[in-house]
């Protein structure tokens, strides 16, 4: 057992849509969570992370595999675990102490220990003095903070924490962000571990002593990265960029599928067509693909250098439209670098009129759904098929979400290329005015 509290073994959860359907969340995940460290996970949206987390708490269970927690409770009035959320969850007609008060009625104390825990909890994470308010006269750091406080009451040995900044604007993200490890080096609480799901790769390197890095479809630990920069951790230092590029670089090479080409064989075979598709807009891709092409950058960047060219830390964005560019053969992934290709140069330099006929030649050759819809459109004598023909099709291998998600970035990329229209009003699909 050693310095584990927790252990993950072989953990693997998968759900059941409403076609009976399973999809496979989690694989095989093994985590050991130890003494005095912060591990944070990253992972685009999909991947599993929250699942992760829910599993760890106990308010989920996998299919297969086992949760084994070593440290042992030295009465039951001590939680092991506690959570703090995306969302703030207050109640609104609560004050701050009623709200923080309230994880501590299912125990056995009495209304002095409540009340004396409470407000050691208000006071420890800054709040001293807004007892008395209620949420509605609070910003959202404060609330956040309440968040903490409530989760702190119980005294966890473990904290999960899902998000809890990315509701916050950037100055108080951080300002939360150096109070909370000024709290966790202090020593002042019974915190052991803290588990961080975060989107922002910058966030986890100033935070974490472990980074675990997932895949998804299903979720599975692709890369375990151990921090021993000293905090606090300054952005600007070299160690700092230069763990960050590394991770960068980590997700890009676990989460960027492979370029998708269709059967020659069998285009209606649903294992081509039946890929989940989470497509950057049109929009999105054109600024992009416009910014990459201008100086200092001419068509080639680093991975890392993304964020600052999108104006966005959030890893899932970003690996959104990185893989949009190599799923429409725009761009190349080689190592740590993304270089526009043919049809990305001539795509920027090209009028509407062709700009719509590249992309409608890239979809059709990369793409196997959309050209799989054209397929069924020119095969029908009305040249028409509703979107639930698609969507249950779908179904046969993905949950009705991420079918109708899937259809839903299809259809904004056809619309522009002009492959094929579709009439949201009726659900339907055609083949008004296509250009291909």
């Amino acid at each position: 057992m050693g310095d584990n509290l927790l252990e993950l073994v072989s953990i693997t959860q998968s759900f059941t849509n409403g076609d009976c359907n399973k999809k496979k969340i989690l694989e095989n995940i093994n985590l050991k969570l130890k003494n005095n460290e912060i591990v944070a996970i990253l992972g685009k949206s999909g991947s599993g992370k929250s699942t992760l987390l829910r599993i760890i708490a106990g308010l989920a269970q996998p299919v297969k595999g086992r949760v084994i927690l070593h440290a042992k409770a030295k009465s039951a009035d001590v939680f092991r675990i506690s959570m703090i959320f995306q969302s703030f969850a207050l109640f609104p007609w609560m004050s701050v102490l009623e709200n923080v008060e309230l994880g501590l009625k299912s125990l056995k104390l009495s209304e002095h220990e409540q009340r004396k825990r409470a407000l050691e909890s208000i006071d420890m994470i800054g709040l001293d003095g807004f007892e008395s308010a209620y949420p509605k006269e609070l910003s959202g750091g404060m609330k956040q903070r309440v968040g903490f406080a409530r989760a702190l009451v119980l005294r966890p040995q473990i904290l999960l924490m899902d998000e809890a900044f990315s509701a916050l604007d950037i100055l108080t993200a951080n300002n939360l962000k150096k109070d909370f490890l000024n709290l966790w080096d202090s020593g002042k609480t019974q915190m052991k571990s803290v588990v961080l799901i975060t989107h922002s790769i910058e966030e986890a390197v100033a935070m974490a002593d472990k980074v675990l890095v997932l895949s998804s479809n299903p979720g599975r630990i692709v890369s375990e990265l151990s921090l021993t920069l000293p905090r606090p951790r300054d952005p600007q230092s070299a160690e700092f960029r230069a763990m960050v590029d590394k991770i960068y670089a980590q997700m890009v090479s676990a989460d960027v599928s492979p370029p998708i080409t269709i059967s020659t064989e069998n285009k209606s075979n649903i294992g081509d067509i039946g890929q989940k598709l989470h497509l950057a807009t049109v929009t999105e891709l054109i600024g992009v693909i416009e910014a990459l092409v201008a100086p200092p950058y001419k068509g080639e960047v680093t991975l890392p250098t993304l964020p600052k060219i999108l104006q966005t830390d959030n890893v899932g964005e970003i690996l959104h439209i990185v893989e949009t560019l190599k799923i429409l053969n725009f761009a190349h992934i080689v190592e740590d670098k993304i270089k526009l290709n043919k049809y990305g140069k001539i795509f920027t330099t090209s009028n509407l009129e062709n700009r719509k006929k590249i992309v409608a030649r890239c979809l059709l050759a990369n793409v196997p759904l959309a050209s799989y819809i054209c397929k069924i459109l020119h095969e029908r004598s009305d040249h028409k098929a509703p979107f639930l023909r698609f969507k249950t099709q779908l179904e046969d291998k993905l949950s009705h979400e991420d079918a109708v998600a899937t259809l839903k970035s299809i259809i904004n990329w056809g619309r522009y290329a002009e492959i094929f229209s579709f009439d949201d009003n009726k659900k339907f699909f055609s083949l008004d005015n296509p250009v291909a």
